[in-house]
């Protein structure tokens, strides 16, 4: 009995604890003022601050909660409907430009270039509203989400660039701007990329004026490249193998080679020297080191700033896992995880270095090295022409003097002569120019036409007919004695029992 008791006693104790709890928060309840309930079509709306009832921000709210929900269909439908019905709506701004998020957020290749031209139709027409900024921010956007790899095709990645720079140079005062320029790093960063596996592959194949193109064109375009110091290596790798080629050659001279291997391995130092003072805080920094010990050229010292500034970029590049690399084999589009967060990009076009330019350097490197121990070579006077030798080329030709026509005559290079005049003065027979034909210039008579022979009748009027006349000639009879008839052949065989 006392142990019920005790139970019992403890169940009314909580039962009572339990209704004081419930009066408490129940009048708790009555004394706050009700919750208004959130339109949850405004949260859509980023222009909207009030819960409107026009027709026109109907429209707009309900075509805003469509694309929430991914009927990108419906909302264009919508938005179409609202901006041919309500032209001057203070919403046909957003109403554009949403059109184009829409064709952008259903994706695909199709649905990406009519989001293009609706974005490019927008700052056609609001080319001084602040969205016209967030239009071209769409355009490049575009592109670069069809990205490549920088081994695929890199289109895409030439018109991102393109795009972004647009954005940055057109509107240098929007706060996308600090957006643009990350994602304009980011596209550097692949064709960077690019261009210094190509150049790399180059060097590998001994072809060193492409390779030199290739990783020149990397350094003076892209300098924010996250192994641009990579690339000077390669420079500075592929210069000291011209020289080695052409130490091992045979063709030239001794000195010659010298002096071309001497100009080589300057430029290769160069190179070496140039990792240090640009990217000192680089990995390839002592690759550099070691090479210009082992080609006793000094080293340079960096400075401060340059210290400073390559800092900046290594720590603003984050660092590569695992799960980066396993899903760069995965994924469509590049890994710019390497990018670097700080720094201007360059907004210029790219100076691409090509490697015919490359071999006219090496041409007139190899001329001043074979001319460099030469004389001067002293000019050459020209001097006239002689009477009987060949016109040069230097001067122009004379007319000799025996051909040059005589003073007041007409040019003509021939005289006519006539005969002196005067009384006294015998005609000269040989004098003057003879005439080319026969003396005697009188016509002969003209003959006179034979008459034509009168006509005569074949026909013979001794008993000749009419019938005689037109009667066609009879061809005379084939002699066919011998032919063969089967009527005479000899017949062989059992035919010769057949009596018919």
């Amino acid at each position: 009995m006392n142990r019920f008791s005790k139970t019992s006693s403890k169940a009314a104790t909580a039962a009572l604890a339990f209704l004081v709890l419930t009066t408490a928060v129940a009048s708790h309840a009555a004394d706050r003022k009700p919750k208004k309930k959130k339109n949850v079509d405004l949260s859509a709306n980023p222009l909207a601050g009030v819960n409107s009832k026009q027709p026109d921000k109907e429209l707009f709210d309900k075509a805003m909660l469509a694309m929430k929900k991914g009927h990108f269909d419906v909302a264009r439908l919508d938005l179409q409907t609202m901006l041919n019905t309500y032209p001057e709506s203070e919403y046909r701004m957003r109403a554009k430009l949403a059109v184009g998020d829409s064709w952008f957020k259903e994706g695909g290749s199709a649905a990406l270039t009519q989001a293009e031209a609706e974005y490019t139709d927008f700052i056609t027409f609001f080319p001084n509203a602040p969205e016209a900024a967030e239009a071209q921010m769409k355009v490049a956007d575009i592109y670069y989400e069809q990205m490549e790899k920088p081994d695929r095709d890199p289109v895409n990645a030439v018109h991102a660039e393109k795009e972004y720079r647009n954005m940055i140079n057109m509107f240098p005062d929007s706060t996308l701007v600090p957006r643009a320029k990350q994602k304009l790093r980011d596209v550097q960063e692949v064709m960077a990329e690019r261009e210094a596996e190509i150049g790399l592959y180059y060097e590998s194949r001994e072809d060193y004026n492409a390779a030199i193109a290739r990783l020149e064109t990397v350094v003076d375009t892209y300098p924010l490249y996250s192994r641009a110091d990579q690339a000077l290596l390669g420079i500075g790798d592929a210069y000291a193998g011209e020289a080695h080629n052409v130490q091992m050659t045979t063709k030239l001279p001794g000195a010659v080679r010298e002096r071309l291997a001497s100009v080589y391995m300057d430029r290769a130092a160069q190179a070496y020297a140039q990792v240090i003072t640009r990217y000192p805080m680089a990995p390839h920094v002592e690759d550099a080191r070691d090479r210009l010990i082992a080609m006793n050229r000094p080293i340079p010292e960096p400075t401060e700033a340059a210290i400073a500034e390559n800092d900046a970029e290594v720590r603003s590049q984050q660092p590569l896992r695992f799960t980066d690399k396993t899903l760069d084999i995965i994924k469509h589009g590049p890994m710019v995880v390497q990018a670097v967060h700080v720094g201007e990009p360059t907004l210029d076009d790219p100076k691409r270095t090509l490697a015919p330019e490359i071999t006219k350097q090496n041409v007139t490197m190899f001329a001043e090295a074979i001319n460099a121990g030469r004389p001067p070579a002293a000019p050459v006077a020209a001097t006239p022409t002689g009477a009987n030798e060949p016109p040069r080329n230097d001067q122009p030709s004379t007319v000799p003097l025996e051909m040059a026509p005589p003073a007041g005559s007409n040019g003509v290079g021939a005289e006519i002569v006539s005969p002196s005049s005067g009384a006294a003065a015998q005609p000269d027979p040989g004098a003057g120019l003879k005439a080319v034909g026969p003396v005697n210039t009188v016509l002969p008579a003209a003959e006179k036409p034979a008459e034509a022979p009168m006509p005569v009748n074949e026909v013979k009027s001794q008993g000749a007919t009419a019938t005689d006349i037109n009667a066609k000639p009879k061809k005379p009879k084939a002699d066919l004695s011998d032919e063969s008839d089967s009527k005479k052949k000899k017949k062989k065989g059992l035919a010769k029992l057949n009596p018919f």
